[in-house]
């Protein structure tokens, strides 16, 4: 029997607008991807998420892929307002879980300066019963420790919970666990496999 939602955030409750975002800030297609490049794309990046590294330790690790662009890097990092924006389903949805019975949480990778500087992006939190962030766990999905402490923390068992994601690496995690898994593709898809999920395991 499903009791408990669990939700990655990124591209599944809030639009990570990452290029459409630099793009705002006046930075043109050959740049934006150069931008990625030494940024999202980089190892780094992940260390920020987790916490490794401070917002300045991870500037200078940008630029150091490419000295070149150091103005840019700080025009389009200094601040990420905007960035991420809650999707208009994300509230109706969580509470409508909450409705139906469920416990939703969510457990995703998120920097403090993203939890910092969109905060808009996360008003879905207070409908949910709690989770974790990467920043505050200093660990990064996937690795299979940031489930099971979150499992521990919340006293859930895997295989009474579903895990939303939308990278199929963290579901696949996930299911190894003993979660169910469903990976995200859009609102319409998600809810329709975790109403056959739901069907599948009523007893």
């Amino acid at each position: 029997m499903i009791k408990n939602i669990v939700f990655d955030i990124g591209n599944v409750l809030v639009d990570f607008r990452l290029k459409e975002f630099l793009a705002e800030k006046g930075f043109d297609a050959p740049m934006i991807k150069r931008l990625l490049k030494v940024s999202v794309m980089s190892p780094y990046w992940e260390q920020f998420e987790r916490a490794d590294i401070t917002e300045e330790e991870a500037m200078r690790a940008f630029v150091s892929l490419d000295p070149e662009i150091e103005k840019e890097l700080n025009k389009a990092f200094s601040n990420i307002q905007g960035m991420l924006t809650i999707r208009e389903y994300a509230v109706p949805w969580i509470r409508s879980l909450k409705e139906a019975g469920f416990r939703v949480y969510y457990l995703s990778n998120y920097s403090k300066k993203a939890y910092d500087e969109c905060q808009d992006s996360l008003a879905f939190m207070k409908y949910t019963d709690g989770g974790f962030l990467s920043f505050q766990q200093r660990m990064t999905k996937p690795d299979p420790q940031m489930y099971t402490r979150f499992l521990e923390h919340f006293q859930l068992v895997p295989q009474e919970s579903v895990f939303i994601d939308d990278t199929e690496q963290n579901v696949a995690v996930a299911e190894r666990l003993g979660f169910r898994g469903i990976v995200f593709r859009s609102y319409e898809d998600a809810t329709k496999r975790l109403k056959e999920l739901e069907q599948s395991t009523t007893v």
